[in-house]
């Protein structure tokens, strides 16, 4: 699932190569809520990948989110993204109220431009869906809604400005076209081009220009309306999702219920030089601290990061770490007797890291 979601980096403009260094520097942000207790659970499969494959690692712990916010008054301190700035890759929990201010200022500042995020569904995992779902929703990362341009005009009136330009539109597409052609060789156009005339009509001109390009790749355009009730009707009839910012972030959680469980979604934010990986759902107050959280969303994220180091430093270890926590992931929910009571079970946070772990090797 991952490895194909990321292979066609290798083979186009959105890699650079470099040399494998003599230790790789991941910063990891455990963050708020359930953050930290997936973290804990992720890093037992990360030192046990790690130690089987001999990959010369160093995880850094760095603050942000609601506690750094309430302990520094900034919810991204400056040590923190300076470490990020100097990390090979970095691991994301997720983040509480502060969140925008945390991973929106990090997609723009470091113009992490593709927001990849895969959902799958899985034997022996209960869905509120009966067809299968094997899809990757790729979402413009930079743009839109979430630029964070807001405006009170008066006290009882706001305004928000969405921005789409044809040169952030044809990035993304072109990297949604050239994923579809490693895949099933279909792509998915979603816009509201009907309502939103010149925004989406701009992001749906670019795509479709793009598409010339690739006359292997069947496209079709839905309404981002439609497209989320077909996703219930027909999940199997998607390939690769192609959307703006606001309407791929809605998509990929419904997306990742539809696999099971929010719990299941991991998220990569790819750029041209850096690359931040984490789970695609909030922090689950509600849950923090009971020891019940899914892992599995930051577990195939970590995955997703071993794959990024592996193509980008021509790393075949890496690549194969990233093959063994998918593998091992996938056969303990494909058995489904280890599993947190989000998908049924009764295994806490650590019991199911535990098992994936053990079958590492």
């Amino acid at each position: 699932m991952i490895a194909r979601s990321l292979e066609m980096l290798t083979e186009t403009e959105f890699v650079s190569k470099k040399k494998p260094p003599r230790e790789y520097v991941i910063v990891a942000m455990p963050g708020d809520g359930i953050g930290p207790e997936q973290f804990k659970a992720t890093k037992l499969v990360i030192d046990r990948v790690v130690s089987v494959l001999k990959i010369p690692i160093r995880i850094r712990i760095v603050e942000a989110g609601d506690s750094a916010y309430y302990k520094y008054g900034k919810a991204l301190p400056d040590d923190t993204l300076k470490a990020v700035y100097s990390s090979h890759a970095c691991l994301k929990g997720p983040m509480g109220e502060r969140a925008a201010d945390v991973i929106v200022r990090l997609r723009q500042d470091l113009d992490l431009f593709v927001n990849l995020r895969p959902a799958k569904t899985y034997p022996n995992i209960k869905t509120p869906i009966k067809k299968k779902l094997d899809l990757v929703i790729v979402r413009e990362n930079t743009e839109g809604l979430y630029k964070g341009f807001e405006w009170m005009l008066t006290n009882e009136v706001a305004a928000a400005l969405r921005v789409i330009s044809y040169s952030a539109s044809i990035r993304i597409a072109k990297f949604a076209f050239n994923l579809a052609r490693i895949r099933r060789k279909k792509v998915t156009i979603v816009h509201k081009a009907n309502v939103l005339r010149k925004t989406c009509g701009l992001f749906v001109r670019a795509s479709k220009e793009v598409a010339k390009s690739f006359p292997d790749v069947r496209v079709e355009e839905q309404y981002i309306d439609a497209c989320a009730a077909n996703l219930i009707r027909k999940p199997e009839s998607f390939d690769v999702i192609l959307t703006t910012n606001l309407f791929g972030d809605i998509l990929s959680d419904e997306a990742a219920q539809l696999a099971g469980s929010l719990g299941l979604g991991p998220c990569g934010n790819i750029g041209f030089d850096y690359a931040i990986f984490e789970p695609v759902h909030g922090a689950a107050f509600d849950i923090a601290g009971k020891g019940i959280a899914n892992p599995i969303s930051m577990i195939l994220s970590a995955c997703m990061m071993f794959e990024w180091l592996g193509m980008r430093y021509s790393d075949e270890r890496c690549m194969m770490a990233g093959r063994l926590i998918e593998e091992a992931t996938e056969s303990v929910l494909s058995e489904g007797k280890k599993l947190t009571p989000d998908l049924g079970g009764s295994c806490t946070t650590l019991e199911v890291a535990e098992e994936i772990a053990g079958r590492i090797g």
